[in-house]
């Protein structure tokens, strides 16, 4: 069970540095997140268990890491924003505007910038998150798991029906419910 907790410690690490990246770009879309309720951007959690898996990080150099989690965690991104856009009919991002784009979905300097992080994180902070999730009990992590499966399916139900990203939050549905009873 530990690749579930380094889903959800990626996934939240993801979700602050949205938040941080946002504040300081003073960007219109201040949440950046996959899910009503919990602080979590998957799209992260996703990448780096994905190149976590595929990657030995003590068996490469520096330069290796960061072109493996560069081209990885790329990938993973791309085809995050594909499921998005086909089954949901949502974009949660959009690099039409940035320089060396694919479709709007990835894009040259952000994929560089994942370089950079994925290689630091094998390096520096998994050993950290490792010896942090090892402990868990498996009676915590199966609710930790519930609680993200519901979530889940509440957030899918929303992008399904509504087709709004903007609608993960709770703040935003209480003002729509709100709007329809006054309506």
């Amino acid at each position: 069970m530990d690749w579930f907790w380094y889903f959800m410690v990626y996934s939240f690490l993801g979700y602050l540095l949205e938040r941080m990246f946002a504040k300081v770009t003073r960007a219109a879309q201040q949440v950046r997140k996959c899910f009503l309720l919990l602080p979590l951007c998957p799209v992260y959690g996703l990448g780096m268990v994905v190149f976590l898996a595929l990657t030995d990080a003590a068996a490469y150099p520096w330069w290796a890491l960061a072109l493996q989690g560069g081209i990885l965690t790329t990938g993973v991104e791309f085809l995050a924003h594909l499921l998005y856009e086909k089954v949901f009919h949502v974009h949660f991002w959009d690099y039409s505007e940035t320089p060396g784009n694919l479709r709007g979905r990835v894009c040259i300097p952000f994929s560089l910038i994942w370089s950079g992080l994925s290689a630091w994180a094998a390096v520096y902070l998994h050993p950290v998150a490792a010896s942090l999730v090892e402990p868990i009990p498996p009676g915590v992590t199966f609710a930790v798991l519930l609680v993200l499966a519901a979530d889940a399916v509440i957030s899918g139900n929303i992008l399904l029906r509504h087709r709004d990203t903007e609608l993960l939050s709770i703040r935003a549905v209480a003002r729509r419910l709100a709007e329809r009873a006054e309506g």
